[in-house]
């Protein structure tokens, strides 16, 4: 899962992102942050939209295991984001992120309200999550890391042997797979859910009607409380909707996207 993206990677005070549509207006951008097993490859199909709407797109590989462990939480890694953010001179981007990196954007809002313009959630973690079992993965069972994965998709075409590869080379390195068990619990630990309704900015979630990782009821949970919401549902889509439909997912991004950009003009 954590692949490349077709785009060139750079690299910038060490840290290592994507970045496409750099002639963007000042003040427009937004930042893709991919899920614990991700990488930037996994926004790809979104970057065009970005652009298309004006906007700079900016993909930063997250250090899930590049971090010292004490700082291998969500909250350390939030932290992280505002150097990186500083780091590249981002000071209010819109921040759009799936799975853990939703529940970063999250607690990025909630903690630093002055650094974010606008929120896009995708089936992010924060208020309830599928114990995904990283603690007893089966690291050698290649038919049982293949079931895991199939969680993600509604499509089980998506679990293809390269995403089975990727994933066993990850856990089967014992301090990779140490960082997940310590990462995940950490995810679990720290909800979002009781400081959602001080998040002032807009917020577009988008989620999958058949996800089993993080169920709807957390895109519901989500829209009550969040107070500037814009739901979208996507059918016969599991946990990441921006690979399962990228197309359908770029025009609801673009859309919120021209939104925004039509409110500052």
């Amino acid at each position: 899962m954590m692949f490349d993206s077709r785009y060139p990677e750079r690299e910038h005070l060490g840290h290592r992102f994507v970045e496409e549509g750099g002639g963007s207006p000042e003040g427009r951008c937004v930042l893709l942050l991919h899920g614990m097993i991700g990488g930037p490859g996994h926004w790809d199909g979104s970057i065009p939209a970005v652009v298309e709407a004006g906007f700079r797109a900016v993909v930063p590989r997250i250090p899930v295991f590049g971090l010292p462990r004490s700082r291998a939480t969500v909250a350390g890694l939030t932290d992280w984001m505002v150097g990186f953010m500083d780091a590249l001179g981002l000071h209010c981007p819109v921040v759009v992120g799936n799975s853990l990196g939703g529940h970063m954007a999250a607690l990025l809002a909630i903690r630093h309200t002055d650094r974010v313009r606008a929120l896009g959630l995708v089936g992010s973690s924060g208020v309830q999550e599928l114990d995904m079992g990283v603690a007893v993965m089966r690291r050698k069972d290649r038919d049982f890391i293949r079931l895991r994965a199939a969680l993600t998709f509604h499509d089980p075409a998506h679990v293809t042997d390269r995403l089975v590869d990727s994933i066993m080379e990850t856990i089967n390195d014992r301090s990779r797979a140490l960082r997940l068990i310590h990462l995940a619990r950490s995810a679990r630990r720290e909800t979002v859910t009781d400081e959602l309704s001080g998040v002032s900015v807009p917020t577009l979630v988008v989620w999958g009607r058949q996800d089993q990782v993080t169920p709807p009821s957390v895109a519901e949970t989500l829209s009550r409380l969040l107070p500037q919401t814009t739901l979208h549902w996507m059918d016969q889509c599991g946990h990441a909707p921006m690979m399962e439909h990228p197309e359908r997912f770029g025009e609801l991004l673009g859309d919120f996207l021209a939104g925004l950009a039509d409110s500052s003009d």
